[in-house]
């Protein structure tokens, strides 16, 4: 379906699940995981640099970057992202499902004041990444799961695994190496 037919001659309400994802396909773009893979990876390169505590309170801001850069990132490529707004009921689920996650984040904050900074680094990668699961089945993607889950496990394997002062840069590579996946793999 073409995407003017869809944005603007058929109403949202009438429209097959099959229509609206396909709709929510040609309104999104790659710069979410764009934006998403450049904010990890800034915050792999500082881990390196600067002490766990910065690194975790760089991390707990993490999701608060990614939509501004990713609306950038559109912007200059030409892009809209998002097309014509939230006319779609599946742009909106995605759209909540981080509003959704962000209500969790208190849960790692209370880990970290537990006297375990990385534990918020490990919680804002994995709670981040629990929005590709609306986003994969808004976009009738497989990808979204897979990103998901290898994310969540790899982050947990390497916050186990992986000694100081290399922890946090390796949880924030499986982080971009998920996004490298999905910008690979994920429909269009």
């Amino acid at each position: 379906m073409a995407k003017d037919t869809v944005r603007t001659k058929t109403p949202m309400n009438t429209l097959s699940l099959a229509e609206l994802q396909t709709d929510f396909r040609e309104g999104g773009t790659v710069a979410m995981p764009i934006a998403g893979m450049i904010v990890w990876a800034v915050l792999g390169a500082a881990a390196l640099q600067v002490d766990e505590r910065t690194i975790a309170t760089g991390a707990l801001y993490i999701m608060m970057a990614i939509m501004p850069l990713a609306f950038i990132i559109d912007k200059l490529r030409g892009r809209n992202l998002f097309g014509g707004g939230t006319d779609n009921p599946l742009t909106r689920l995605f759209l909540l499902s981080i509003l959704i996650v962000g209500l969790v984040v208190p849960i790692a904050i209370a880990g970290a004041n537990a006297g375990e900074p990385l534990i918020l680094v490990v919680g804002m990668a994995v709670l981040a990444g629990i929005v590709w699961i609306p986003y994969g089945w808004a976009a009738d993607d497989p990808v979204g799961v897979r990103h998901a889950v290898v994310r969540s496990v790899g982050c947990y394997t390497v916050f186990a695994l992986v000694p100081a002062p290399y922890t946090a840069t390796a949880i924030c590579a499986v982080v971009v190496a998920a996004y490298v996946y999905s910008l690979i793999f994920m429909r269009r």
